[in-house]
């Protein structure tokens, strides 16, 4: 999971990045538009779009953005009882 800053603007919403998590299992890219400025809330609210037709993953490997080391986060993948490393 990581995120594609600096893209142009597109969209009706003007997105510029994109958060992109593959699925080691199936080898399957998942790319979500959003904005390079978005918040851990915002990020959080990503996710629930994910988990929606994904479910929950197990495992979740990452860099150290702070939005992703941030309290919501950390908290949430407590409770979803996720393995998140960086």
């Amino acid at each position: 999971m990581d995120w594609v800053k600096a893209l142009p603007p597109s969209g009706d919403r003007s997105y510029n990045a994109c958060l992109v998590i593959v699925d080691r299992y199936s080898n399957t890219p998942i790319f979500l538009p959003c904005h390079k400025d978005n918040t851990a809330m915002g990020t959080a609210l990503l996710w629930s779009g994910v988990i929606s037709h994904t479910g929950l993953f197990k495992d979740i490997i990452s860099d150290r953005d702070p939005k992703f080391t941030s309290a919501l986060c950390t908290n949430l993948h407590r409770l979803f009882g996720t393995n998140f490393t960086f």
